[in-house]
Order: structure tokens, then C-alpha cells, then sequence
């Protein structure tokens, strides 16, 4: 009895010796995947400056917000010359003012002159504002034409390679999907 009982436990020892070879062998042959083994690339990228400005609706925008720069640049060329005019008039007559008529139409210049400010500094943020407001449509519709091509090539991220925000991209590893963006948003106009 005590001789089987010996041969149970010797043939349990093997058999679990090779049972731990085996688990042993197997983690050994999984190799992880690499993403150069792949068979189709799972990152894009394009540039997203380029495919915004090649919308038709980025050149309208862009006219627009000409048009809209130059009105204000006119109105501001307009009370720059009212305002000299009207120093140049203080000039002239100082010498000849009361005190209080000097004093006020000084006073009236400063006046001018911080509104003149005033209205510079407050029509550069309504220009910045406008444009946001006029790109944001844009924008989006940008980024759904990325996405939906992103998704018919089953790519799990897209790139932007704008301002040379990834120095280098393996181009084995990766999709260039500038050209199906650009033709996806000329074909929606």
C-alpha cells in the first residue's frame, strides 16, 4: 500500500511538472502585437488648417470678414482725422482761449481721444468675436467630415500634423485622410 500510494504521488509530481512546462511554453510563443504588423493602419492624420481653408464656405467667410475690416478701419481713419482737425483748431486758438475755454476744449480732446481708444479697442473684440461666430459652423461640419471618414476607415484617432505638432509619423502606421476630407466637404457644400 504504501509503495502505490508513493507511485500516485510521484506520477502526480510529474504530471504536474509537465503540466507547468507546458503553461510555461505557451506564454512564451504570444508574442505582443505591434502596430507595424498590422494589416491597415488604426491612426490618421491630415492637416486641419489645410482642409478648413479648402471649404468654399472658409473663402466667404474670409471675404466677409474683409469687408468688415475695412469698415472699421475706415471708421477709425474717419475719427482720427476729426480728432485732428480738432486738435490741430485747440492748437491754433490756444493762445488767443480764456483759460476756461482752454481747459474745457482740452478736456474735450481727452474726451475724444479716450473714446477713439475706447472704440479701437472695443472693435478688434467684436472682430475677434465675429470671427469665432462665423468659424465655429465651419468648425463643425470640418469635424464631422473627419469623423465620418475616420470611421469608414475604422481609424481609432486622427492626427492634425498643423504646426508641427508630430514631428515624425511612421507612414506605414498611418492613413492620410486630407484628400477624402477635402472631397467630402466640397461634395456637402
Amino acid at each position: 500500500m504504501k509503495r502505490i500510494t508513493i507511485l500516485i504521488v510521484m506520477t502526480m509530481m510529474s504530471l504536474a511538472g509537465l503540466a507547468q512546462t507546458a503553461a510555461q511554453s505557451d506564454t512564451t510563443s504570444v508574442r505582443p502585437v505591434s502596430i507595424f504588423s498590422l494589416q491597415s493602419p488604426f491612426i490618421g492624420c491630415l492637416s486641419y488648417d489645410e482642409a478648413l481653408h479648402a471649404m468654399p464656405q472658409y473663402a466667404i467667410m474670409v471675404q466677409e470678414m474683409e469687408e468688415l475690416r475695412k469698415a472699421y478701419n475706415e471708421e477709425m481713419k474717419r475719427v482720427e482725422a476729426d480728432f485732428n482737425q480738432k486738435y490741430e483748431a485747440f492748437l491754433e486758438g490756444r493762445k488767443d482761449f480764456p483759460r476756461t475755454i482752454m481747459l474745457k476744449r482740452q478736456t474735450e480732446l481727452q474726451q475724444l481721444l479716450q473714446q477713439n481708444l475706447e472704440f479701437k479697442e472695443q472693435s478688434l473684440k467684436q472682430l475677434a468675436e465675429t470671427e469665432k461666430q462665423k468659424l465655429a459652423p465651419l468648425q463643425a461640419q470640418l469635424s464631422m467630415a473627419i469623423s465620418e471618414v475616420a470611421r469608414q476607415h475604422q481609424l481609432a484617432i486622427v492626427v492634425n500634423t498643423d504646426a508641427n505638432a508630430c514631428p515624425f509619423i511612421e507612414p506605414a502606421t498611418v492613413l492620410n485622410i486630407s484628400d477624402e476630407v477635402k472631397l467630402l466637404l466640397n461634395n456637402k457644400k
